[in-house]
């Protein structure tokens, strides 16, 4: 099955990004004082996460059921340093579906007064695999995930 939605992008993407919102602690920092990079990484986990809870909360009984969701690749890209207490605006749009994989583009900003800086931009590619006592093998992504996730797809100007 070779199914695709939105396009492949790693660009400034057009459409309704899903938006995770977060304040950084010191917890995040390292003994700089600016976040540590691979928190970035961290971030991503998160929003997926927070977009998985409002989003598309049916995919919990999949993973009970053998559903995995398992990243393949990750990678960001860093502009602008981030310190604790900063507030960061992380946004996530769907840039395609592929048979089994679904890849996600990510973009960090830095919110200052009433402005916003890019402060990074990621991607990841995702597989849907169904786990059984045979080992894993790849499926489709459930429709309620693709549905969901097409809801935030990168759009054509």
């Amino acid at each position: 099955m070779n199914e695709q939605i939105g396009r492949t992008m790693h660009a400034s993407p057009t459409g309704k990004p899903f938006i995770y919102r977060h304040v950084v602690s010191f917890e995040e920092t390292n003994v700089v004082g600016n976040v540590y990079f691979a928190r970035h990484i961290a971030w991503q986990g998160r929003c997926r996460e927070m977009f998985l809870a409002q989003h598309a909360q049916s995919i919990i009984d999949d993973i009970s059921l053998g559903l995995r969701l398992v990243t393949l690749s990750v990678t960001c890209q860093y502009f602008e340093e981030i310190y604790a207490f900063d507030e960061i605006e992380v946004t996530m749009h769907l840039s395609y579906v592929r048979g089994n994989r679904i890849g996600l583009d990510f973009h960090y900003f830095k919110i200052m007064a009433d402005q916003k800086i890019t402060a990074a931009q990621g991607f990841q590619e995702i597989g849907c695999m169904r786990k059984d006592r045979d080992g894993m093998s790849p499926i489709a992504p459930p429709k309620s995930l693709a549905d969901a996730l097409n809801q935030f797809a990168v759009r054509n100007k």
